[in-house]
């Protein structure tokens, strides 16, 4: 019995306790009359209450089965092999329940291990047992739970008030896995960095101009020892996402935004605007498609033209151009809905005095608008900080350390991609030195965040 199929079965359950609970709820508040205070909770609250004593119970022990259900079928097949099946250490161990649980699935076709067949159906027969054990015991506390809650109902049970401590307690709940999720990562990026630096010295990290992080694994090997200057790899970053998607982002975005609300009649905008944010929904990989097969055969030509003839297949200015309309749908919607935000009183005032429309978006409009204007910018530029698959299929990953945009430069987030590919081992500096490169990324994001709230809080006590 699958998962799915027990989750499906568990949801039922809850929507017929629910409709029992307010079945009788409602029978309470007919009772009741018109009398005020008869019943203290509306027929919702109360097939609410039932569904939530009924649900939890069944959920709880589904995340059980679902967390530790494969660790005890293992740990059974394990038990019922014969002495010296499997090896006593546990890669062979895994190795071996890797192999069973591809027999299960139908991944392979036959067996290396001659003892993976027989686990193979024990495999089966344990998963089933334990499946309708769990599944069983789900939908036995779901009913227990729900037979109890109903039991409880009276006209004066505060079934609001237990409705509301659960939905406070799970909004509780959820804020901090949220909260302890983001100390988490930043605390598994601290670690890793602190023992990629204990590797590396940290100024030739941070400062350092060759990147090659290719160390070998024996010492008598050739590059033995790699270079791990990330310099080239914080100048491709800002190069691509911070300067060529910026110069093609925030003018174009700015003007959108400004026509739409200053100048564009009511239907067109209601069309327009849709339409430019359907470009926010283009999945990645289809722009660095794009970028890769259109868009830098095109660089490369045009820079061959005028007489540049190194120019590279992959380059930065392509990558940053498609990075530049990807993002103008993020500058674009701050910025409307920044300058629609603004009152009326104001841009009314500045035309009242004279000012040409022109001069009152200049002057009035886009300074009031500033703080949205900044936040869109700030989610534009991390954003293009973050992109990947643009510049690993458009701009390559060739660290070099140039300002030449026709030629191929690598960004922080590509050689992370390109460092934790694959099978790794994560005792080495090479792939020690991804979370290094993150540890800097998110320094560097949260500094932009801190000084755009500055920006923000400054200019909003200037126009509240």
């Amino acid at each position: 019995m699958s998962i799915g199929f027990v989750f499906l079965v568990v949801l039922a359950l809850g929507g017929l306790a629910y409709w029992l609970g307010r079945q009788r709820g409602m029978a309470f508040a007919v009772a009741g009359g018109a009398r005020v205070g008869a019943v203290h909770s509306r027929p919702q609250y109360h097939g609410a209450f039932v569904a939530i004593m009924a649900l939890l119970p069944a959920f709880l022990v589904l995340a059980i089965w679902a967390v530790m259900g494969e660790g005890l079928v293992a740990r059974e097949v394990l038990s019922g092999l014969p002495a010296g099946a499997v090896g006593d250490s546990d890669l062979e161990r895994s190795a071996f329940l890797s192999e069973v649980r591809g027999l299960v699935r139908g991944d392979y076709a036959a067996a290396f291990n001659p003892s993976a067949e027989g686990a193979a159906s024990a495999w089966k027969l344990a998963s089933a047992r334990y499946g309708l054990l769990f599944a069983s015991a789900s939908l036995a506390l779901g009913l227990m739970g729900g037979l109890w809650a109903w039991t409880r109902l009276k006209p004066d049970f505060r079934a609001r008030t237990r409705v509301e401590r659960f939905m406070m307690i799970l909004l509780v709940v959820a804020s901090l896995v949220a909260i302890l999720t983001t100390f988490g990562i930043v605390a598994s990026l601290v670690f890793e960095s602190f023992r990629f630096f204990q590797m590396v010295s940290p100024i030739e990290f941070l400062f350092g101009t060759q990147w090659s992080p290719q160390t070998a694994i024996r010492a008598d090997q050739v590059g033995s020892s790699g270079a791990f200057g990330a310099v080239p790899l914080f100048w491709g970053t800002i190069f691509i996402g911070a300067i060529i998607a910026m110069i093609v982002a925030i003018p174009l975005g700015l003007m959108t935004a400004i026509y739409l609300t200053q100048y564009a009649a009511p239907a067109f905008r209601k069309v327009a605007k849709p339409v430019l944010e359907v470009l926010a929904g283009v999945p990645t990989v289809v722009y660095g498609f794009f970028a890769a097969l259109t868009v830098a055969p095109a660089v490369r030509d045009f820079a061959i033209s005028i007489g540049i003839s190194n120019a590279s297949s992959e380059s930065a200015l392509a990558a940053g151009l498609v990075m530049g309309v990807m993002i103008i749908p993020f500058v674009s919607s701050m910025a409307d809905d920044a300058l629609t935000a603004v009152p009326a009183s104001m841009r009314d005032g500045s035309l009242a005095m004279g000012a040409t429309p022109s001069e009152t978006i200049r002057k009035v409009m886009i300074p009031a608008a500033l703080p949205g204007i900044v936040g869109g910018v700030l989610l534009a530029v991390s954003r293009a900080i973050g992109e990947t698959m643009i510049v690993v299929m458009a701009a390559g990953l060739a660290a070099n350390l140039t300002a030449n945009p026709f030629n191929s430069v690598t960004t922080v987030t590509a050689q992370i991609v390109a460092l934790l590919t694959g099978d790794q081992e994560f005792d080495s500096a090479k792939t020690l030195s991804a979370f290094a490169l993150g540890l800097v990324l998110f320094l560097v994001t949260l500094a932009l965040n801190i000084y755009a709230l500055a920006v923000v809080k400054k200019y909003r006590e200037a126009y509240d």
